[in-house]
Order: C-alpha cells, then sequence, then structure tokens
C-alpha cells in the first residue's frame, strides 16, 4: 500500500495542539540562544502534526529542545540519511565516552535523538515503511556494535585477549540479531532478540590470571547488555531479550559456534528454525560471523521439500491462539486472528518447506519473500497483493499505536484520545472508518493463513455435529409448567428429574447469573439447551448435571467459554465425558476454567507429549514471558501443569494409557517443571548474590540436584500425589559468592532451596505447582535445607537409620548439575551396597512397618491382619493395610537391602516393578513370586488411581483382592520379615 494520507488533525486533538505549543515555546524561551521564530508554516504543521500523535516526542523536545531544533537545522528531519550515516553518528557519540556510565548515557541520548528523527519522518510521511523500519534497525545495528567496540579493548585489558585454542588467534565476539531485528524490519518500540556466540574457545592471554574464553564473553556480554537494557534518567536503547539463545534463559549466555552447532543439530526445535530464517550478523566479528550462519544453515533449510514444517507452523499458532484467549488479546494486531504473525507465518511456511531447493527463499525481509513467492508461482499474484497491503496497514497501524508513548504493545487502545490519535495517523477522520479498515484486512489475512496453515479437519462436519437443543430451551426459559419439565427429564432420562430442575433453578438464580450483562446471559440461554441435549446422551445424565452445573455457574461471569463450549459440540462433548467419569477431573475445570482450551484438540487432549516435546513445550512457554516477569512465570508454569495433568487423566480415563504411562508422564511433568523452576530460582539467586564458588574456584554452575523420593523417585506419581525432595550442592560453604552482594556458599544453597520451595508451592489464582515435602532429608525436619554431597554422604553412612536407606533405594536425581548427580549416584550405591546382618535387616523392616500399620492402617481390622481382614463391609486400605502397597515396596527395599552388596545391578533401578525383574533375573526370588508382586502391585495402584479419579480415599471393601494379599502377606513370611 501506499503511504497513509495525510488529514486534517481532528478536533478532538485541537486541545492538545494548542498545550504543545505553548509548551515548546516556553521550552525554547528558557535558553536564549534558541529560537522558533524562522520556522515556516509547514514546519509548524509538521510539529502540530507529531506531537499532537505523540506524546513520546513531545516529551523529548521538551526535555531537550536543543536537540529538535538541531535536528531541524542540519537538515536530518527532510532527508534520508545516506548509508552509515547514522552509524557515524553513533560512533562518534560513544568514542568520546570515558566510562561505562557516559557510555550509556551518550547511547540512550542518541537514541532518544534517533528516535525523534525517525518518528517525525515517519508521521510526516516523508518516510515510507520499509524505510523506517530500516533506520530503526540501522539504529539498533549501530548502538550494538559500536557499544561492543567500546566495551571490547577494556574488557580485553582488564582480563585479557581471548585467543582461540586452535587457530592462536584474537577471538571476538558475534552478535546475531534475531527477528525483527534480523529482517531489518524492526518497528517503532521492538525490544531486541540476540544470541551471543564466539568462534572457538581457549583462554584469555596477557594478564596474571586468564580466563577461559567462555567466561571471557559471557562477562563481555552482560556488559554490552547493561549498556542497552536497563532503564536510567535517560531512559533506555534498546530492551534487550536473549531468551531465543539455546535452553532459554537457562542456557549459557554465550557459546562457542561448536556448541551452538551440537546443539541445533541434536536439540533444536521446530520453533528454533522458524526463528533462525531471520538470524543475521549486527555486531561484532562480521566474517566470522558469517560462518557461523553457513554452518547452521542445513538445520533452518532441509534439502528436501519440508512438509512437516507446516504442522510444526500450525502447532506454534495453536499456543499462540491459546495465550491470546487467555489474556483477552483479540485486539492484538500482531497476535491475534488476521495480524502481523500470520503473515509472517505464511511466508516462512514457504521458506522452511522450499527453501532447502530454492535458495531465493533464504532471505529475510518479510516484503521481499513474499515479492519471491509471488514471482517463483508459489502464490497467486493476488494473494501477495492482498498480503502486502495487509501487512503494510497492519505495520503502519504498528507504528502508530507505539509513536504515542514508545511502548512495546500491539493492542488497540479503548482510551478515546488514543484512538482518535491512531485514526489521524492512518489517514483516516474517525476511529470507526479505521477500525472497519483494519477489520478488512484482518479478515483476509486470516483467510490467506487458513488456506496455508490451518488443520483441514478444523471444519470438518461444522453443521452436521452442531446440537442446537432446541427442545431444551422451553424448559430452561421456565416456558412450561413443573409437571411438564419434570416429565420432559424424566422421558429423557433423568432418575430424579426433580433434582435436576431444582438445580438448574438454583442456577438460573445465582447471584452469578443475576449480575450476569445481556450478552452473558444471550450466551448462557444458547449454552444451556445443548448442554441438556448432549447430558441425556450419557448413562447417567443426572450425574454429569450435578457435575457440571458448578462449572457452569463459576464461568457465568466470563462468558467466552460458555461460547467456546456452544460453538465447539465436540469440546462440550469431551467435557461431559470427562466430568462424568472423574468428579477430580469436574472439581479441576470448574477451579480453573482455562482448561476448557484443552478441550478443543481431541488429538492433544488424548495423547500427552513424551519427556522431551513436554521440556521444549513449557521452555517455548517460558520464552515468550519476560524475565522479570516472575508472576506471569508463576501463571504459566502452574497452567502448564494443570493443562498436562488433564490431559494425562483424559487419556487414563479414555484407556489410552495403561497405569504404568500415566505415572511415567506425571513424573516427567514434574522432572519439566522442577527443570525450569531450578532455572528460575538460580537466576533470581545469582542476580541478588552472584554465583557460588567450588572448592577448586571454579563457579557452580549450579553445582546443584534435586533429589526425588517416593512416589516421584520411583517414577510412580499419580493425580494429585506430592513431592519428596532433598536439595543436594557441591559449593564450598566457607567461599563467598562473587556478587555485589556477596554471602557464603552455604547460606546460598539455602536460599536457592527456600528460592525453589517458594516457586512450587506460593498459591495463585491457578493454585500451587506442587506439595512439597521435605522430611526425607539429613536429620529431617531439623536438618539444614540443603546439604553438601559431603555431609549427605557422612549422615548416611553414620547416623541415618535403616528406614532412611529404605526411602534411599527410591531416590534419583530428578534435575540439575550432571556432574553432581553422578555423584550422588556414586555415594546412593556405596550406602545401599553395604554388607549387612541380615537378621538386624529383618527385625528393624519388619519393627517400622507395624509401626506404620499401627499408626495408619484401619483400625476395625487391626490393619488387615484382624479375623474379619476379608469380611463385605469392612474396608481396606489398599496401602496400607497388611498385603497392601506398603508391604510390596517393604519387601522391595529389603532385598535391595540385603542382597545389592553382591548385586549391584539391584541399585539400577529406582521403580519397584523393575527392581522386581531383578531380583528374578538374579535368581533371589522365585520367577511365579516376582510376577504376582509386580502384577499385584499394578492392580493395587490402578485401584488407588481410580479411586484418587473420583476423589475418594484409597479404600475399598476388604471382599476385594482376597487372594491377592494373602499371597502378599505369604511372601513376606518367607522373606523372613515379621
Amino acid at each position: 500500500m501506499s503511504l497513509p494520507l495525510l488529514v486534517d488533525v481532528p478536533a478532538t486533538l485541537e486541545p492538545l495542539i494548542s498545550r504543545n505549543l505553548q509548551s515548546l515555546r516556553a521550552a525554547v524561551a528558557q535558553t536564549p540562544s534558541l529560537s522558533v521564530d524562522d520556522w515556516t508554516a509547514e514546519r509548524w504543521d509538521q510539529f502540530t502534526r507529531v506531537t499532537a500523535a505523540s506524546d513520546f516526542v513531545l516529551e523529548q523536545v521538551l526535555r531537550d529542545p536543543a536537540m529538535l531544533l538541531d535536528l531541524v537545522n542540519s537538515g536530518e528531519l527532510d532527508r534520508s540519511f545516506a548509508p552509515g550515516e547514522l552509524c557515524t553518528q553513533i560512533a562518534a557519540a560513544t568514542q568520546v565516552a570515558e566510562s561505562e556510565d557516559e557510555l550509556a548515557r551518550n547511547l540512550r541520548r542518541q537514541r532518544s535523538r534517533q528516535q525523534v528523527r525517525i518518528i517525525w519522518r515517519d508521521l510526516n510521511r516523508q518516510a515510507d515503511l520499509v524505510q523506517s523500519c530500516r533506520d530503526l534497525s540501522d539504529l539498533a545495528d549501530a548502538c550494538i556494535d559500536q557499544a561492543y567496540q567500546w566495551l571490547y579493548p577494556r574488557h580485553c585489558q582488564q582480563f585479557g585477549t581471548p585467543m582461540g585454542h586452535r587457530s592462536g588467534l584474537p577471538q571476538h565476539m558475534v552478535v546475531l540479531g534475531m527477528g525483527k531485528l534480523g529482517a531489518v524490519e524492526l518497528n517503532l518500540s521492538s525490544d531486541i532478540d540476540l544470541i551471543f556466540a564466539f568462534p572457538e574457545g581457549g583462554e584469555t592471554e596477557g594478564v596474571k590470571r586468564s580466563l577461559d574464553n567462555q567466561e571471557f564473553f559471557t562477562r563481555l556480554g552482560q556488559r554490552l547488555i547493561k549498556a542497552l537494557d536497563p532503564i536510567t534518567v535517560d531512559g533506555f536503547v534498546f530492551r534487550v531479550d536473549m531468551r531465543l539463545r539455546p535452553y532459554g534463559s537457562a542456557g549459557a549466555l554465550v557459546l562457542s559456534f561448536n556448541a551452538l552447532e551440537q546443539y541445533y543439530q541434536d536439540q533444536g526445535r521446530d520453533w528454533e528454525r522458524y526463528a533462525m530464517i531471520k538470524a543475521r550478523v549486527v555486531a561484532g566479528d562480521q566474517v566470522a560471523g558469517a560462518q557461523l550462519l553457513d554452518m547452521l544453515r542445513p538445520f533452518v533449510y532441509r534439502r528436501y521439500l519440508d512438509f512437516s514444517a507446516i504442522e510444526a507452523l500450525r502447532t506454534m499458532k495453536q499456543l499462540i491462539q491459546q495465550e491470546v484467549r487467555r489474556k483477552g488479546m483479540a485486539d492484538n494486531i500482531k497476535l491475534g486472528a488476521g495480524g502481523i504473525r500470520e503473515v509472517e507465518f505464511i511466508a516462512q511456511a514457504f521458506q522452511l518447506i522450499h527453501g532447502g531447493r530454492d535458495l531465493s527463499l533464504q532471505q529475510r525481509p518479510l516484503l521481499k519473500v513474499l515479492a519471491t513467492l509471488e514471482g517463483q508461482g508459489y502464490l497467486p499474484p493476488a494473494v501477495v497483493a492482498e498480503l502486502r497491503e495487509g501487512y503494510e496497514f497492519l505495520r503502519y497501524t504498528e507504528h502508530a499505536i507505539q509513536a504515542i508513548a514508545d511502548r512495546q504493545t500491539q493492542m488497540l487502545p479503548d482510551d478515546e484520545l488514543d484512538r482518535a490519535r491512531i485514526a489521524f495517523m492512518l489517514g483516516f477522520t474517525d476511529w470507526a472508518s479505521f477500525h472497519e479498515q483494519l477489520m478488512h484486512w484482518r479478515g483476509r489475512i486470516d483467510w490467506h493463513f487458513r488456506q496455508v496453515i490451518a488443520d483441514p479437519d478444523e471444519d470438518e462436519n461444522e453443521e452436521g455435529e452442531v446440537i442446537v437443543g432446541g427442545e431444551w430451551l422451553p424448559l430452561w426459559e421456565e416456558a412450561q409448567n413443573e409437571e411438564a419439565a419434570c416429565r420432559q427429564l424424566q422421558d429423557a432420562g433423568f432418575a430424579d428429574p426433580g433434582k435436576a430442575l431444582k438445580q438448574l433453578a438454583g442456577l438460573r438464580s445465582s447471584p452469578q447469573l443475576r449480575a450476569m450483562q445481556r450478552l452473558g446471559r444471550e450466551r448462557l440461554d444458547a449454552f444451556i439447551p445443548r448442554l441438556l441435549a448432549q447430558a441425556v446422551e450419557h448413562a447417567d445424565p443426572d450425574l454429569v448435571l450435578e457435575r457440571v452445573l458448578p462449572l457452569v455457574e463459576a464461568v457465568a461471569r466470563r462468558s467466552a467459554y460458555l461460547v467456546l463450549l456452544t460453538e465447539n459440540p465436540g469440546a462440550l462433548r469431551r467435557l461431559l465425558t470427562l466430568c462424568a467419569a472423574s468428579p477430580w477431573i469436574a472439581e479441576q475445570i470448574t477451579r480453573f476454567p482455562l482448561l476448557l482450551d484443552e478441550l478443543l484438540n481431541e488429538g492433544r487432549l488424548f495423547s500427552p507429549p513424551l519427556a522431551p516435546e513436554l521440556a521444549a513445550e513449557l521452555r517455548e512457554r517460558l520464552t515468550r514471558i519476560p524475565e522479570d516477569d516472575l508472576e506471569q512465570q508463576m501463571e504459566a508454569l502452574r497452567h502448564f501443569k494443570l493443562a498436562h495433568s488433564l490431559r494425562v487423566a483424559a487419556s487414563e480415563i479414555a484407556g489410552n494409557l495403561p497405569l504404568m504411562k500415566v505415572s511415567d508422564y506425571l513424573t516427567w511433568l514434574a522432572e519439566a517443571i522442577l527443570n525450569q523452576v531450578l532455572a528460575l530460582a538460580w537466576r533470581q539467586t545469582v542476580a541478588r548474590h552472584g554465583q557460588p564458588k567450588r572448592s577448586d574456584g571454579s563457579l557452580c554452575d549450579p553445582g546443584f540436584i534435586i533429589i526425588g523420593y517416593g512416589k516421584v523417585g520411583g517414577i510412580e506419581l499419580g493425580h494429585g500425589s506430592d513431592l519428596d525432595l532433598v536439595f543436594i550442592h557441591d559449593g564450598d560453604p566457607q567461599a563467598e559468592t562473587d556478587g555485589a552482594k556477596p554471602i557464603d556458599s552455604a547460606q546460598f544453597f539455602t536460599r536457592l532451596g527456600q528460592r525453589i520451595i517458594h516457586l512450587l508451592t506460593t498459591q495463585t489464582n491457578s493454585g500451587q505447582l506442587y506439595d512439597v515435602d521435605m522430611r526425607l532429608r539429613p536429620s529431617g525436619a531439623s536438618g539444614l535445607l540443603v546439604s553438601s554431597l559431603g555431609a549427605f554422604e557422612r549422615y548416611q553412612q553414620n547416623e541415618a537409620w535403616t528406614w532412611e536407606h529404605q526411602a534411599l533405594v527410591r531416590a534419583r536425581v530428578l534435575v540439575g548439575c550432571p556432574q553432581v548427580g553422578a555423584a550422588f549416584e556414586a555415594v546412593r550405591a556405596r550406602v545401599l551396597g553395604q554388607a549387612r546382618d541380615l537378621a538386624k535387616l529383618q527385625a528393624e523392616v519388619s519393627e517400622m512397618r507395624a509401626k506404620m500399620r499401627d499408626n495408619l492402617g484401619t483400625k476395625v481390622s487391626a490393619a488387615g491382619t484382624g479375623a474379619n481382614a476379608f469380611e463385605a463391609g469392612v474396608p481396606f486400605d489398599i496401602k496400607q493395610d497388611a498385603g497392601g502397597i506398603v508391604d510390596i515396596e517393604f519387601m522391595v527395599q529389603y532385598a535391595a537391602l540385603a542382597w545389592s552388596h553382591e548385586h549391584p545391578e539391584l541399585l539400577r533401578y529406582t521403580d519397584n516393578i523393575r527392581i522386581l525383574e531383578g531380583l528374578e533375573e538374579v535368581g533371589l526370588m522365585p520367577a511365579s513370586d516376582a510376577v504376582l508382586l509386580r502384577e499385584v502391585y499394578k492392580a493395587f495402584r490402578s485401584a488407588a488411581h481410580r479411586q484418587a479419579l473420583q476423589k475418594q480415599a484409597g479404600v475399598i471393601d476388604a471382599t476385594q483382592f482376597v487372594q491377592e494379599r494373602r499371597e502378599v502377606r505369604r511372601i513376606w513370611g518367607e522373606l523372613g520379615l515379621t
């Protein structure tokens, strides 16, 4: 599209104009050498237009009127810069800096000056979209590179010059610009996505104490970010986002070329391919950077036609749409339907699919990619024309939104003044006409997006599957008498129609419904008939209605959820099926209605991802949240856990997942969350105190592990299980951290442990992540929260009780430092592999089991040992009573402690099933007994899972599992346990 038209300033902005003119004259009058008396009418008109639209420009001008007058007098407002001219200006400002503070100040002042120039030219139609984006990108390039060029020699002076161990040459950093910066498409208030790299490992030379190149460039990268990112009295240069680097926020700040290549080759995700399309060297060593991009090109562009890219992009778009729905971001012109992101997805779908073969698609700027798609025949000219015009309209709108206050946002404003400004900047006389044009373009973009990206099965059976439920509308609207309503309910299959009618009446008269607006009531009136029509298809409609109506009441004020269920009959059907099967699921969705999003995609709902995909999805989700937004990070973690717990429960109910797989998935979920929680806690604690050190003086990174005991250690988590955890570190307790507020390592790791527990257990709007039990740590509740590895081993060897060694059988490293994890495994093997007095061991294990039965077992049957232990009506506690789960666990633990000194392979696994298989393999237990115990153990746990999903205690009638319990007790006795 051509540049937006210039229109007269609307009347709503006239009061602003008068104030702005007065403010400028007053600011200029304070400096006698300044004057605006020679300004032409055209210049005044330009000032009027710009400051009526942009508070940011007005604020900068009033703060420093000399800057504006210099821009005017130099002619820079009226012309494009020659290549390199902007960089020359930034270089001149940085070279005179004598300190890092002065460098930061000069960069910020230059940024303010250039922003005023760019916005001025943009709003006065002196520069088109491509030119403004290029100027902004050139500004970012210059600021990053000149800051780097200033910092590098001073960093070398302090720490030595980094040398490559292979080449023997001095090393420079390579700074990759990603996203809009990489594509030279930066917007008026973009953050900049960067990745730092260096060519090869080695050490610094020229100083007494050399540094590893990794550490040298990490520290240099931190200084570079500090020069650009923090907000000071002079503002900021650019907000720096480093989360696109390998492993995101948890990864190293800088990596060598080999490490980057290895990561992308082995672990690179589809979204990282998508991001790397736009990677460009923006600062540092350009020659080495070109080599790096050549190394990474095979990761981005496959040599074959890669149609899997469509599904990857579809998945990414789905994740974004979930965020948009959750956060009410339909008015987001970037992420919402028909937004900027959809045009980018269309272009990059073709790049990822065909770019390996068609080198003309291997380019960054989106408009050039669209031109290539037209020229090479991938898309018809008419389609490309619409995408180009729609994209440019959206980008101009984005610039208008951000020009107002220099805020990084793509949300349409709801403020009348700002709406008037945006319409004016886009060449419209009022908001309504602008908005109509905006929605036209969004509609066209979304249509084209669906042709390329959307799931072909998405709209199948739209008409045939929609259940209107019109026959239930009179009942809901009370258009028939009570007798007729009850008769209709009874005929449809309700066992207690009077109760169902009363429940519906209770919903109708609830405070939530009385407070609903008209639109919400209309949505509810459309939904309830559909709910009743589907409820009567179930065997027990009474139960369905009883479990679902609390959810309806909970979401009544947020009626978008009702629309979701009304317009997606498949989602409603899945909701009723799950609620009918499990009150636990019904309660979860009622407490956290955002889980309704998970019902939209049947394939995802009943196919939970494997461990690597779980970890990648969570990492990707957290990547989109600012590092300093702890509240959003905690909410994202909780929603992730809720969503995937629901998917596991749904898959279990549907029969897609057997018991062992359910526990596997729930355990993987916990591990993925713990990994990110550790990364968050580590980052926050290090930011405050610096990094702790090991006894050899090296920095811990993190030198910390989280050990899982009990169910999580044995890979046997159930729905709602808590986590039994122990924290271990290998820091030097006497050494201090290297931060601004140093503390000793022991104190650092204690605070790290406290932070982890806080992140896991704090109640937010989405509940807590997990209950955490730390009582299995050395000395229990009275012991240190975090132990050093040496202290842990000494305790286990000299002070631990036998029951603590039993617990250690099920202990394993969940997340953390691999080296410390390996050292822990060695300690565990030494402790458990000791030769023991079997008679003493049998007595101690039996004594502990008896105590547990006395305290936790069923009283009426003497914990399953009384004469009535198998009688009807007597309760049997699946876990605690004799012959139950704990008996099997104690036998496995006894066997591991008794015989692992002769058969160390018994310590390889921490789960009961595989330890039993090991006992069978080495001949310590008859095959028939080992098989029996495995099958009974799985049957008990399945029964316990079913009870949990029904929100019932793990207690069943004593007439169940009679023979199984007797066999368990027989084997118990044959092992010499009493």
